[in-house]
């Protein structure tokens, strides 16, 4: 049975790095995907998985074929590689609820134990990293009101596991902005809304986590028309920022500068509109005692 890891928590993640460290080292050999392929017998369109991480696992004999094929002949390098190539084929924390969740959100989770850095613009929903478990429940049950208690409980546990990436040694910053309607919201009632907002306030109190709050008076603003996005920025200087939009029975994940920049540039000018971070627990705690 496959092992189960926790490095980053993002094996998958671990994968797109070592794909990225294939291509360049394919590039540098000079050598194409038909060449490489034809090295270690399997069709180009294998390296070019294997490269882009849309492979389940690399193969161990592969992986040591490749690195010889390319000329890596330091053992240190070799064997340093090989071992992440053990690491990236185990399984995340996250496998233990793939009943619950759908085989799209596992990529998710991936980039969220790796990130270094989550910006997150939110107009309907606290984050989720931010979520009390009276608050997840009561979204669950409203979004998907026929599923059975267990399995509903079985999700709200899968989100709890998520957040303890915001107690680890090493947590990533954490950044979100959240349109007011979000904390205006009745989910799950008064009180759940109270005990929400408070843990909003203690958790903004976290020197890596910054909340900011656009408030109806902003009126609209650059990121309206996305609707809730993610961007994660990572340590690997292999890994480009990825954003992250989700959907009901799927998500994009975009990479392309361009792309991306748009989004980030969408973030800045949230930031600068919003209500200063200085000043979100004052307005967090004034919208609680309004309910």
């Amino acid at each position: 049975m496959t092992e189960v890891t926790d490095w980053g928590g993002a094996p998958s993640v671990l994968r797109m790095i070592l794909g990225k460290q294939l291509e360049e080292l394919r590039t540098r050999a000079g050598l194409s995907y038909e060449e490489a392929g034809a090295a270690i017998g399997v069709s180009h369109s294998t390296i070019r998985r294997m490269e882009a991480a849309k492979v389940a696992r690399l193969r161990l004999p592969d992986a040591e074929k490749l690195l010889q094929v390319y000329g890596v002949t330091d053992q240190q390098e070799i064997d340093t590689f090989l071992k992440s190539v053990r690491e990236a084929n185990k399984r995340g924390w996250w496998h233990t609820y793939r009943d619950v969740m759908p085989d799209w959100y596992a990529a998710y989770l991936s980039l969220e134990q790796a990130a270094s850095q989550i910006r997150a613009y939110e107009p309907q929903f606290v984050h989720g990293l931010l979520q009390t478990e009276a608050y997840t429940r009561a979204l669950l049950t409203a979004g998907n009101p026929h599923a059975p208690a267990s399995a509903t409980e079985r999700r709200v546990a899968l989100r709890m596991r998520r957040q303890e990436l915001l107690a680890r040694p090493a947590p990533p910053k954490l950044w979100v902005v959240m349109d007011e309607t979000v904390l205006r919201w009745p989910v799950g009632g008064a009180d759940v809304m109270r005990a929400q907002i408070g843990h909003l306030i203690e958790v903004n109190r976290l020197p890596h986590v910054t909340l900011q709050i656009m408030p109806f008076a902003g009126g609209p603003h650059p990121a309206l028309p996305a609707g809730a996005f993610d961007l994660f920025r990572f340590r690997a200087r292999e890994l480009p920022d990825i954003v992250y939009l989700g959907g009901l029975v799927g998500a994009v994940y975009l990479d392309k500068a361009d792309d991306v920049l748009v989004y980030r540039e969408a973030l800045d000018r949230l930031g600068a509109q919003a209500t200063p971070a200085g000043r979100t627990e004052a307005v967090l705690d004034r919208i609680r005692r309004e309910l």
